[in-house]
């Protein structure tokens, strides 16, 4: 299989029904409740892809540098940036949009959790040390740990950093609209493990087996390190999502990256 014929098959048709249910609920007149009228979602979504991208560009481009995985140069257009083929990139973009506009339907549905946790700053600091002490672990292992944990080590370091600085803003936030985060990371998760493992077994992408820990999720065919990406991939979507179009979280910033901001923002009429 291609590597854009996966992207064809098992990203473009959910990210295309779920820009069709967008748009029509857009159409529809069907505005996000009050709770989520920051940041306007296409904007966000569109935010997202560019800082992921950024992010995952380098991280991606060591792991295929260094062996962690690679492709069939027989599968992929040869079009490289870097050691990354182009596929690779719009699979960023595509995965990002579709979790992205997954969290704005989401939003939108829902029923909207109003309950604010008693103790925000308790729960900000609990979350922020729970994921730095695994970071701090992860961080050791890729320094001193061996071989086979390579994968693992290099995937939490590099997905944990972000991921505390969200619990650190606005973890009391994501606590409130957990069920909202819970369904954002879920069902992308699996459904994105899910592909990913036909996609190894067809061979497009291949993982080294002494990077890994040699525990499969489905056996031969999903390495635990090829879940956990596409869970901490999503998380990180799903959680910045989630406070970028939290209305709170604007008054969380200052005052002048509130006012450059404001453009982005959703108009809320008086007394909504």
């Amino acid at each position: 299989m291609k590597y854009f014929g996966f992207l064809a098959r098992f990203v473009v048709p959910p990210l295309a029904a779920l820009l069709f249910l967008n748009w029509r609920d857009h159409a529809r007149g069907r505005r996000m409740p009050a709770p989520f009228r920051g940041m306007k979602p296409e904007v966000a979504a569109a935010g997202h892809v560019a800082v992921a991208v950024a992010y995952t560009t380098p991280w991606d481009n060591y792991l295929v540098a260094t062996r962690v995985w690679w492709y069939d140069r027989k599968l992929v257009t040869g079009f490289l940036l870097g050691w990354v083929p182009i596929e690779e990139y719009t699979f960023f973009v595509l995965q990002t949009l579709l979790t992205g506009s997954w969290m704005i339907w989401l939003a939108k549905h829902l029923p909207p959790e109003t309950r604010k946790p008693r103790h925000p700053r308790l729960i900000r600091a609990g979350m922020t040390a729970a994921i730095g002490l695994i970071w701090a672990a992860s961080v050791w292992n890729l320094v001193r740990g061996p071989q086979t944990r390579r994968y693992l080590s290099l995937t939490l370091s590099w997905a944990l950093l972000p991921i505390m600085f969200q619990a650190a803003f606005g973890g009391d936030l994501l606590w409130q609209h957990r069920r909202l985060v819970a369904l954002g990371i879920i069902p992308t998760t699996l459904y994105l493990g899910l592909s990913d493992s036909l996609a190894i077994e067809s061979g497009t992408w291949k993982i080294n087996p002494e990077k890994t820990v040699s525990v499969d999720l489905i056996k031969g065919k999903l390495p635990l390190e090829e879940g956990l990406f596409f869970l901490v991939t999503n998380t990180l979507v799903s959680l910045g999502m989630t406070l970028v179009m939290a209305s709170e979280s604007s008054q969380r910033v200052p005052p002048a990256v509130r006012r450059r901001l404001a453009r982005y923002t959703q108009n809320v009429p008086a007394g909504d």
